[in-house]
């Protein structure tokens, strides 16, 4: 009897303490940045200048179409509208860089960081490594980590956006 108690008795205080113990892990500080202000650090990232070179190619007639589309349903505030639009775009010409990142910005401003950084990667290993359009890609990918709290890899990519400026030739 005495040792049933004596076991009970330590079997309750060890459960006391473990009560005491915390295990929670730390959190990281939630950036709370709008979307829409995120979109804008994209914007200023991208710049645009007189003496870079900026190559565009010919797109599909219906691609255009469909980004027309989703211009006009993202301005509207229909985000879902618009990613559909976009969505329908990629079927067309999933390889299209430009199409791949306006893409992602919708994704941006729905908040799906997740899904923003996927397709502005894919949009950095099919596009070209220089001029705005590059920039955008990789400020989207920053900003991505930026909302999740990732601050290391947001640098990261921070980083790969100067590296996307090339001087246009200088002609005298």
């Amino acid at each position: 009897m005495n040792r049933l108690s004596l076991s009970v008795f330590v079997s309750l205080s060890v459960l006391a303490l473990a009560g005491c113990v915390s295990s929670t892990a730390p959190v990281k500080p939630v950036d709370t940045t709008p979307p829409a202000q995120r979109l804008a650090a994209v914007d200023a990232a991208a710049g645009k200048d007189d003496t870079e070179l900026d190559v565009q190619p010919l797109r599909d007639g219906a691609v255009e179409d469909l980004r027309v589309v989703a211009q006009g349903k993202r301005q509207a505030g229909d985000l879902a509208g618009a990613a559909q639009a976009l969505d329908q775009a990629l079927q067309v010409s999933e390889g299209d860089p430009a199409v791949l990142q306006e893409r992602a910005e919708v994704a941006l401003l729905q908040a799906d960081w997740a899904q923003a950084e996927t397709l502005a990667r894919k949009a950095v290993e099919l596009g070209s490594k220089t001029g705005p359009l590059c920039r955008r890609h990789w400020a989207t990918i920053e900003q991505s980590r930026l909302a999740r709290g990732e601050q290391e890899n947001a640098v990261s990519a921070h980083a790969q956006i100067e590296g996307c400026t090339v001087p246009g030739i200088k002609r005298y």
